[in-house]
C-alpha cells in the first residue's frame, strides 16, 4: 500500500478542527479507556488500520488487557465489558452505521441509564471525531505501524 497524501500535503490548519475536538473530548471527563474502546470499535467498522494502530496503542498504554480488545468486534458474546461499555458500544455501532440504520430507542435508553444528556454528547462527539478520522486515513491511504502512544498530544 502506498499513502495517496499525507497530513503536511495540505495547507496548514487542514486537522485543526479535529485536534480541537480530541483535546476537547480529553478533557471532557469521559473514562479514557471507554474512549479508546469506542474508537477501536468505530475503526474496526471503518477498516481504519492506521486507528486501529493507534488506539490499541493508547489502549493498551492505559492499562486496556489484550483479551477485552482482542473481542471487541465480538462484544456482545463476551462477559469481559461492563453494561456502560456495553451501552456505549452499541451506539457507538449505530451513530458509525447511520447510512445504514438509525439510532434506536432502544440503544439510545440503555445508553441513558449509564451516561447524562452531557456525556452522550461528549460520547456522540468522539464517535463523530473518530469516523471522521478514519475516513480521512482510509481515503489519504495512511500507512500505520509507525505510531507512538501519547504522539500527538
Amino acid at each position: 500500500m502506498e499513502q495517496r497524501i499525507a497530513f503536511t500535503d495540505g495547507n496548514k490548519g487542514l486537522m485543526d478542527g479535529l485536534f480541537k475536538i480530541g483535546m476537547y473530548l480529553k478533557q471532557s471527563g469521559l473514562d479514557h479507556k471507554l474512549m479508546e474502546l469506542i474508537k477501536t470499535r468505530a475503526s474496526q467498522i471503518n477498516g481504519c488500520a492506521y486507528c486501529l494502530d493507534m488506539h490499541w496503542k493508547d489502549a493498551i498504554a492505559l492499562g486496556e488487557t489484550e483479551q477485552r480488545l482482542y473481542s471487541l468486534s465480538a462484544w456482545r458474546e463476551t462477559p469481559y465489558y461492563t453494561a456502560a461499555e456495553r451501552a456505549a458500544l452499541a451506539y457507538t455501532e449505530e451513530v458509525t452505521k447511520i447510512p445504514q440504520t438509525d439510532v434506536s430507542d432502544e440503544v439510545f435508553n440503555e445508553l441513558s441509564k449509564h451516561f447524562d444528556k452531557a456525556q452522550i454528547a461528549d460520547l456522540t462527539m468522539a464517535v463523530i471525531s473518530i469516523n471522521s478520522w478514519n475516513r480521512i486515513n482510509v481515503a489519504f491511504r495512511t500507512i500505520p505501524g509507525g505510531y507512538k502512544p501519547g504522539m500527538f498530544n
